[in-house]
Protein backbone atom coordinates (compact mmCIF):
# COMPACT_ATOMS: atom_id res chain seq x y z
CA UNK A 1 0.00 0.00 0.00
CA UNK A 2 0.75 3.59 -0.79
CA UNK A 3 1.72 5.40 1.78
CA UNK A 4 1.36 9.33 1.58
CA UNK A 5 1.07 12.48 2.96
CA UNK A 6 -0.32 15.88 1.66
CA UNK A 7 1.26 18.91 3.26
CA UNK A 8 -0.94 22.07 3.37
CA UNK A 9 -4.60 21.73 4.32
CA UNK A 10 -6.28 25.33 2.52
CA UNK A 11 -8.59 24.93 -0.04
CA UNK A 12 -7.62 21.65 -1.85
CA UNK A 13 -5.65 19.43 0.60
CA UNK A 14 -8.71 17.51 2.38
CA UNK A 15 -10.35 16.93 -0.73
CA UNK A 16 -6.60 15.51 -2.44
CA UNK A 17 -6.36 13.79 1.12
CA UNK A 18 -10.11 12.30 0.66
CA UNK A 19 -9.33 10.83 -3.12
CA UNK A 20 -6.12 9.72 -2.16
CA UNK A 21 -7.63 7.78 0.58
CA UNK A 22 -10.30 6.45 -1.03
CA UNK A 23 -8.35 5.18 -3.78
CA UNK A 24 -6.92 2.60 -1.19
CA UNK A 25 -3.45 4.83 0.22
CA UNK A 26 -2.46 4.96 3.73
CA UNK A 27 -2.91 8.84 4.32
CA UNK A 28 -1.40 11.45 7.21
CA UNK A 29 -1.93 15.24 6.45
CA UNK A 30 -0.32 18.06 8.18
CA UNK A 31 -0.92 22.43 7.96
CA UNK A 32 1.50 24.37 9.82
CA UNK A 33 -1.84 26.56 10.77
CA UNK A 34 -3.68 25.10 13.48
CA UNK A 35 -6.95 26.47 12.01
CA UNK A 36 -6.19 24.89 9.43
CA UNK A 37 -6.12 21.38 11.00
CA UNK A 38 -8.90 21.65 13.21
CA UNK A 39 -11.08 22.39 9.92
CA UNK A 40 -9.73 20.05 7.68
CA UNK A 41 -11.92 16.51 9.02
CA UNK A 42 -14.99 18.84 8.45
CA UNK A 43 -13.57 19.53 4.72
CA UNK A 44 -12.42 15.72 4.18
CA UNK A 45 -15.65 14.23 5.46
CA UNK A 46 -17.84 16.53 2.85
CA UNK A 47 -15.10 15.55 -0.11
CA UNK A 48 -15.55 11.65 1.18
CA UNK A 49 -19.68 12.43 0.47
CA UNK A 50 -19.06 14.22 -2.64
CA UNK A 51 -16.69 10.67 -3.59
CA UNK A 52 -19.58 8.64 -2.28
CA UNK A 53 -22.22 10.53 -4.48
CA UNK A 54 -20.09 10.34 -7.56
CA UNK A 55 -19.61 6.25 -7.27
CA UNK A 56 -15.92 6.30 -6.77
CA UNK A 57 -15.19 2.42 -5.29
CA UNK A 58 -13.99 2.90 -1.55
CA UNK A 59 -10.52 1.00 -0.98
CA UNK A 60 -9.68 2.72 1.90
CA UNK A 61 -10.59 -0.58 4.25
CA UNK A 62 -11.96 1.66 6.38
CA UNK A 63 -9.29 3.50 7.20
CA UNK A 64 -9.15 7.23 8.33
CA UNK A 65 -6.72 10.29 7.78
CA UNK A 66 -4.88 11.14 10.60
CA UNK A 67 -4.23 14.73 10.72
CA UNK A 68 -0.17 15.81 12.10
CA UNK A 69 0.24 18.11 14.36
CA UNK A 70 4.31 18.14 12.88
CA UNK A 71 5.15 17.87 9.54
CA UNK A 72 8.13 15.45 10.43
CA UNK A 73 5.76 12.07 11.66
CA UNK A 74 3.29 13.39 8.88
CA UNK A 75 6.23 12.36 6.41
CA UNK A 76 7.94 9.38 8.34
CA UNK A 77 7.82 6.32 6.34
CA UNK A 78 5.86 7.96 2.90
CA UNK A 79 6.22 6.75 -0.52
CA UNK A 80 4.39 10.10 -2.02
CA UNK A 81 4.43 13.81 -0.93
CA UNK A 82 1.36 16.15 -2.45
CA UNK A 83 2.72 19.62 -1.32
CA UNK A 84 -0.45 21.88 -1.75
CA UNK A 85 0.38 25.28 0.33
CA UNK A 86 0.18 28.74 -1.03
CA UNK A 87 0.93 29.72 -4.46
CA UNK A 88 4.06 31.55 -3.42
CA UNK A 89 7.60 30.71 -4.51
CA UNK A 90 9.31 31.17 -1.35
CA UNK A 91 6.84 29.52 0.47
CA UNK A 92 6.74 26.74 -1.68
CA UNK A 93 10.91 26.26 -1.53
CA UNK A 94 10.62 26.66 2.29
CA UNK A 95 8.05 24.02 2.52
CA UNK A 96 9.92 21.91 0.16
CA UNK A 97 13.56 22.12 2.03
CA UNK A 98 11.34 20.84 5.02
CA UNK A 99 10.27 17.76 3.07
CA UNK A 100 14.04 16.97 1.98
CA UNK A 101 14.75 16.46 5.40
CA UNK A 102 12.28 14.46 6.63
CA UNK A 103 11.84 11.91 3.60
CA UNK A 104 13.83 8.87 1.94
CA UNK A 105 15.78 9.40 -1.30
CA UNK A 106 12.96 7.32 -3.50
CA UNK A 107 9.85 9.06 -2.05
CA UNK A 108 8.39 10.72 -4.81
CA UNK A 109 7.64 14.56 -4.01
CA UNK A 110 4.57 15.66 -5.96
CA UNK A 111 3.42 19.73 -6.14
CA UNK A 112 0.22 20.77 -6.64
CA UNK A 113 1.00 24.08 -7.94
CA UNK A 114 -1.01 25.83 -10.81
CA UNK A 115 2.04 27.54 -12.47
CA UNK A 116 4.75 27.69 -10.54
CA UNK A 117 7.89 25.52 -13.18
CA UNK A 118 8.87 22.31 -11.64
CA UNK A 119 12.72 22.93 -12.15
CA UNK A 120 12.31 26.29 -9.64
CA UNK A 121 10.63 23.85 -7.22
CA UNK A 122 13.47 20.82 -7.28
CA UNK A 123 16.07 23.22 -7.45
CA UNK A 124 18.36 22.66 -4.48
CA UNK A 125 16.47 19.22 -3.78
CA UNK A 126 18.78 16.23 -2.35
CA UNK A 127 17.37 13.75 -4.89
CA UNK A 128 15.34 16.09 -7.53
CA UNK A 129 14.79 13.44 -9.87
CA UNK A 130 11.59 12.70 -7.57
CA UNK A 131 10.46 15.73 -7.66
CA UNK A 132 7.18 16.13 -10.30
CA UNK A 133 3.95 18.36 -10.66
CA UNK A 134 1.08 16.89 -9.19
CA UNK A 135 -1.44 19.20 -10.65
CA UNK A 136 -5.32 18.68 -9.52
CA UNK A 137 -8.18 20.91 -10.69
CA UNK A 138 -10.49 22.18 -7.71
CA UNK A 139 -12.42 20.87 -6.29
CA UNK A 140 -9.84 17.77 -6.42
CA UNK A 141 -12.18 15.37 -5.32
CA UNK A 142 -14.43 15.95 -8.65
CA UNK A 143 -12.42 16.91 -11.53
CA UNK A 144 -10.86 13.50 -12.55
CA UNK A 145 -8.29 15.49 -14.30
CA UNK A 146 -4.59 15.74 -13.05
CA UNK A 147 -1.80 17.39 -15.08
CA UNK A 148 1.49 15.47 -14.55
CA UNK A 149 4.85 17.71 -15.09
CA UNK A 150 8.55 16.97 -15.34
CA UNK A 151 11.06 19.44 -14.44
CA UNK A 152 14.41 20.03 -15.88
CA UNK A 153 15.68 17.12 -13.62
CA UNK A 154 12.96 14.87 -12.71
CA UNK A 155 13.37 11.35 -14.27
CA UNK A 156 11.00 9.65 -16.60
CA UNK A 157 10.89 6.85 -13.94
CA UNK A 158 9.31 9.27 -11.79
CA UNK A 159 6.79 11.25 -14.16
CA UNK A 160 5.69 7.06 -15.19
CA UNK A 161 5.22 6.16 -11.49
CA UNK A 162 3.03 9.52 -11.36
CA UNK A 163 0.89 8.36 -14.09
CA UNK A 164 0.68 5.22 -12.69
CA UNK A 165 -0.45 6.36 -9.68
CA UNK A 166 -3.15 8.50 -11.03
CA UNK A 167 -4.50 5.83 -13.18
CA UNK A 168 -4.81 3.77 -10.25
CA UNK A 169 -6.98 5.82 -8.04
CA UNK A 170 -9.35 5.62 -11.10
CA UNK A 171 -8.39 9.43 -12.70
CA UNK A 172 -7.08 10.93 -15.80
CA UNK A 173 -2.84 11.84 -15.75
CA UNK A 174 -2.31 13.88 -18.83
CA UNK A 175 1.44 14.31 -19.48
CA UNK A 176 2.86 17.86 -20.23
CA UNK A 177 6.05 17.90 -22.07
CA UNK A 178 7.21 21.26 -21.25
CA UNK A 179 7.61 22.76 -18.06
CA UNK A 180 6.27 26.06 -18.83
CA UNK A 181 4.63 28.37 -16.60
CA UNK A 182 0.82 27.87 -15.18
CA UNK A 183 1.45 24.32 -17.59
CA UNK A 184 -1.68 23.49 -19.78
CA UNK A 185 -4.92 23.75 -18.15
CA UNK A 186 -4.18 27.41 -16.26
CA UNK A 187 -2.47 28.91 -19.50
CA UNK A 188 -6.12 27.82 -21.39
CA UNK A 189 -8.06 28.97 -18.54
CA UNK A 190 -6.14 32.33 -17.94
CA UNK A 191 -6.76 33.53 -21.51
CA UNK A 192 -10.46 32.73 -21.50
CA UNK A 193 -10.72 34.88 -18.14
CA UNK A 194 -8.56 37.52 -19.51
CA UNK A 195 -10.83 38.07 -22.52
CA UNK A 196 -13.99 37.52 -20.42
CA UNK A 197 -12.75 40.16 -17.91
CA UNK A 198 -12.18 42.50 -20.59
CA UNK A 199 -15.46 42.14 -22.54
CA UNK A 200 -16.88 43.14 -19.18
CA UNK A 201 -14.54 46.05 -18.44
CA UNK A 202 -15.63 47.27 -22.31
CA UNK A 203 -19.12 46.83 -21.76
CA UNK A 204 -19.69 44.54 -24.37
CA UNK A 205 -21.41 42.40 -22.03
CA UNK A 206 -22.14 42.45 -18.10
CA UNK A 207 -20.70 39.64 -15.90
CA UNK A 208 -24.40 37.69 -16.06
CA UNK A 209 -24.43 37.65 -19.87
CA UNK A 210 -21.02 36.59 -19.81
CA UNK A 211 -21.19 33.55 -17.34
CA UNK A 212 -24.60 32.31 -19.36
CA UNK A 213 -22.74 32.74 -22.92
CA UNK A 214 -19.54 31.21 -21.89
CA UNK A 215 -21.40 28.28 -19.56
CA UNK A 216 -23.90 27.25 -22.06
CA UNK A 217 -22.07 28.43 -25.07
CA UNK A 218 -18.73 27.12 -25.73
CA UNK A 219 -18.54 25.14 -22.17
CA UNK A 220 -21.48 22.74 -22.71
CA UNK A 221 -19.18 21.87 -26.12
CA UNK A 222 -15.97 21.78 -24.55
CA UNK A 223 -17.30 19.73 -21.66
CA UNK A 224 -17.93 16.51 -24.52
CA UNK A 225 -15.64 18.37 -27.17
CA UNK A 226 -12.44 19.26 -26.81
CA UNK A 227 -10.50 22.60 -28.68
CA UNK A 228 -8.29 20.13 -31.31
CA UNK A 229 -11.28 17.86 -31.63
CA UNK A 230 -13.31 20.95 -32.00
CA UNK A 231 -11.10 22.35 -34.77
CA UNK A 232 -11.39 19.48 -36.62
CA UNK A 233 -15.25 19.40 -36.60
CA UNK A 234 -15.94 22.88 -37.39
CA UNK A 235 -12.88 22.70 -40.30
CA UNK A 236 -9.52 24.03 -39.93
CA UNK A 237 -10.39 26.40 -43.23
CA UNK A 238 -12.90 28.28 -40.93
CA UNK A 239 -10.80 28.36 -38.22
CA UNK A 240 -8.02 30.35 -40.43
CA UNK A 241 -10.67 32.09 -41.87
CA UNK A 242 -11.97 34.21 -38.65
CA UNK A 243 -8.38 33.45 -37.03
CA UNK A 244 -7.11 36.04 -39.50
CA UNK A 245 -9.29 39.16 -38.44
CA UNK A 246 -10.21 37.91 -34.88
CA UNK A 247 -7.49 37.61 -33.44
CA UNK A 248 -5.79 40.43 -34.12
CA UNK A 249 -8.73 41.94 -32.17
CA UNK A 250 -8.24 39.87 -29.23
CA UNK A 251 -7.20 40.95 -25.28
CA UNK A 252 -3.56 40.58 -25.43
CA UNK A 253 -2.45 42.78 -22.57
CA UNK A 254 0.06 41.86 -20.18
CA UNK A 255 -1.18 43.36 -17.14
CA UNK A 256 -4.19 42.59 -15.01
CA UNK A 257 -7.26 44.57 -16.39
CA UNK A 258 -8.20 47.69 -13.52
CA UNK A 259 -11.71 46.22 -13.24
CA UNK A 260 -9.82 43.17 -11.26
CA UNK A 261 -7.31 45.19 -9.62
CA UNK A 262 -9.52 47.84 -8.04
CA UNK A 263 -11.36 45.35 -6.40
CA UNK A 264 -8.61 43.44 -4.92
CA UNK A 265 -7.07 46.86 -3.44
CA UNK A 266 -10.59 47.54 -1.77
CA UNK A 267 -10.54 43.74 -0.17
CA UNK A 268 -13.71 43.06 -2.90
CA UNK A 269 -11.95 39.55 -3.54
CA UNK A 270 -14.94 37.24 -3.58
CA UNK A 271 -16.32 34.76 -2.07
CA UNK A 272 -13.61 34.66 0.46
CA UNK A 273 -14.52 38.15 1.42
CA UNK A 274 -18.11 38.51 0.73
CA UNK A 275 -18.41 40.54 -2.43
CA UNK A 276 -15.91 40.63 -5.67
CA UNK A 277 -17.57 40.51 -8.85
CA UNK A 278 -20.97 39.40 -7.60
CA UNK A 279 -21.78 40.10 -3.65
CA UNK A 280 -22.77 36.89 -1.05
CA UNK A 281 -23.84 36.64 2.10
CA UNK A 282 -22.77 33.22 4.21
CA UNK A 283 -26.11 31.63 3.33
CA UNK A 284 -25.41 32.12 -0.30
CA UNK A 285 -22.12 31.01 -0.69
CA UNK A 286 -22.87 27.53 0.73
CA UNK A 287 -26.20 27.08 -1.64
CA UNK A 288 -23.96 27.82 -4.71
CA UNK A 289 -20.86 25.56 -2.77
CA UNK A 290 -23.48 22.67 -2.79
CA UNK A 291 -25.68 23.28 -5.94
CA UNK A 292 -22.12 23.91 -7.84
CA UNK A 293 -21.38 20.12 -6.40
CA UNK A 294 -24.13 18.10 -7.34
CA UNK A 295 -24.38 20.00 -10.72
CA UNK A 296 -20.38 18.47 -11.37
CA UNK A 297 -20.74 15.44 -10.12
CA UNK A 298 -24.08 15.42 -12.05
CA UNK A 299 -21.77 16.32 -15.52
CA UNK A 300 -18.92 14.11 -14.42
CA UNK A 301 -21.22 11.27 -14.20
CA UNK A 302 -23.02 12.00 -17.70
CA UNK A 303 -19.42 12.21 -19.18
CA UNK A 304 -18.27 9.12 -17.43
CA UNK A 305 -21.38 7.06 -19.84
Amino acid sequence: MTKAAVVGLGTMGPGIAATLLRGGMSVGAFDPFAEQRQKAPDAIRMATGVLTALGMPDRSGGAEIEIHDDLKSCLAGVDLVVETVPEKLDIKAQVFAEIDKHVGKACVIGSNTSGIPITKLQSGNSAPGRVVGMHWSNPPHIIPMIEVIAGKETSPATVTWMCDIVKGLGLLPVVVKKDVPGFVENRILYALLRESVELVSEGVIDPEGLDTCVSWGIGYKIAVIGPMALLDMAGLDIYQAVGSYLNKDLCNRADVAEFVTSRTKAGKLGMKTGGGIFDYTPEKIAQLRQERARKLVAVRKALDG
